[in-house]
């Protein structure tokens, strides 16, 4: 079964993956588990609070920092001291390459969430989404990808 997955990301990211289309993989501390071919619904954060699009997983790689660099130098919006500052402190590093990524017809802002899902709280990071929660959002954002 595969896992439907709430990500937020800033805003700056977002554009990047979504209209630059220059930002191929997103890198995280920590991330929950996922595969190939998982969804991951992009909501992104303050100033824009909204849900706006989509991606489907490539590949998901886990490696030493100086390794994961190497692998995403390019592809993740991000500078060399960037990428050193977001992992200071931590060894290991998680870059989830992604395809088909795509905004939805209709954005939904963190307001509709909130009037549609009682007690919606947008992640820090990620959240798993229910069934029931992820036919809410279909429709409100009206996708039609599968």
């Amino acid at each position: 079964m595969s896992n439907t997955v709430l990500l937020s990301i800033k805003p700056e990211y977002a554009d990047q993956i979504f209209y630059q289309k220059t930002k191929k993989v997103e890198l995280r501390r920590v991330f929950p588990d996922l595969e190939k071919d998982d969804l991951v619904i992009v909501y992104v954060s303050s100033p824009k609070k909204a849900v706006v699009g989509y991606f489907k997983i490539k590949n998901i790689i886990k490696k030493e920092v100086s390794y994961l660099w190497e692998e995403v130098e390019g592809k993740a919006g991000i500078t060399h001291e960037e990428f050193y500052d977001y992992y200071s402190g931590v060894k290991f590093g998680i870059g989830i390459f992604f395809q088909k990524s795509n905004t939805f017809k209709k954005p939904v802002e963190l307001e509709k969430l909130r009037e549609e899902l009682k007690n919606f709280r947008p992640p820090q990071s990620y959240r798993y989404l229910k069934p029931d929660e992820w036919e809410i959002i279909k429709r409100l954002v009206d996708y039609d990808f599968e």
